[in-house]
């Protein structure tokens, strides 16, 4: 039974964990990401011109978004009702869900979750007032896109992402060094830095690396794979469709 290091933030351990033990992998866990509320400058003037209407898109790149956007609001009916009058844009099938489990109806799904297939998704879309809620690590690409395509562009931060630090995290990097690890499974960019800056305060970042490149490492879409790539990381499955079920499928297929 192969063994996978899932590194996801504490609110999808235990699902994530029985998805993969479900399709027979063992799992070790340790949340290399954490997320927390965030409030920027810019929330009240996204809050102002939804309510106002003086949206044409709002995009959410993540579960995360759409919980943290509501739950900062006084009346997040009367916002829900707004939403409901323009287009509202998921990253993907997760964030989708979020969605329409809050009374949210989704216009556009890209085809590709990511931050460039919702770009290249995305068109006739000059002089459109864009709104993007997401976490304070937002991939840039995304904003500069959709200014290329001349769409007015505000981007407003709901949540930060943090690195936590426990014993769990101690753990899976000695078991990374004993060679207990088959897959290294990364969901995001930040996962992969906060990994490796475990790694380079533990004094093994060079040697985990060679371990990694020995065994699978496993990443949810290209973003991901680049930041990989950066630490010379070789990735050797990246799914079609940027979603953790997928990953685990890709991983299985593969017979990693």
């Amino acid at each position: 039974m192969k063994v996978i290091a899932i590194m996801r933030p504490a609110s999808y351990l235990t699902e994530s964990a029985r998805l993969a033990s479900s399709m027979g992998f063992k799992v070790i866990t340790a949340p290399m990401i954490d997320v927390v509320d965030k409030t920027d400058a810019n929330f009240k003037g996204f809050v102002s011109r939804v309510m106002e209407g003086e949206s044409d898109y709002v995009i959410f790149t993540s579960a995360n978004g759409v919980e943290f956007t509501l739950l900062k609001l006084d009346s997040p009916e009367e916002f829900i009702g707004q939403l409901n009058k323009m287009h509202v844009v998921a990253i993907g099938p997760k964030t989708e869900s979020a969605l329409l489990k809050n009374g949210i109806r989704v216009s556009i799904v890209p085809e590709s979750y990511s931050s460039e297939g919702l770009v290249e998704h995305l068109r006739g879309i000059e002089g459109m007032v864009i709104e993007i809620a997401r976490s304070s690590h937002g991939a840039p690409e995304l904003v500069s896109g959709l200014i290329e395509k001349g769409a007015v562009v505000h981007e407003t931060q709901v949540y930060q992402i943090i690195m936590p630090r426990d014993e769990r995290h101690t753990r899976l990097m000695e078991k990374a060094l004993a060679g207990e690890i088959d897959i290294f499974a990364f969901t995001s960019s930040m996962m992969v830095r906060n990994f490796m800056a475990l790694a380079d305060e533990m004094g093994v970042k060079d040697e985990v690396i060679r371990i990694m490149n020995e065994n699978t490492v496993a990443a949810i879409g290209k973003p991901t794979s680049d930041t990989l790539s950066g630490f010379g990381v070789r990735v050797k499955v990246m799914p079609e469709n940027y979603t953790f079920e997928e990953l685990l499928r890709e991983c299985r297929e593969h017979d990693c």
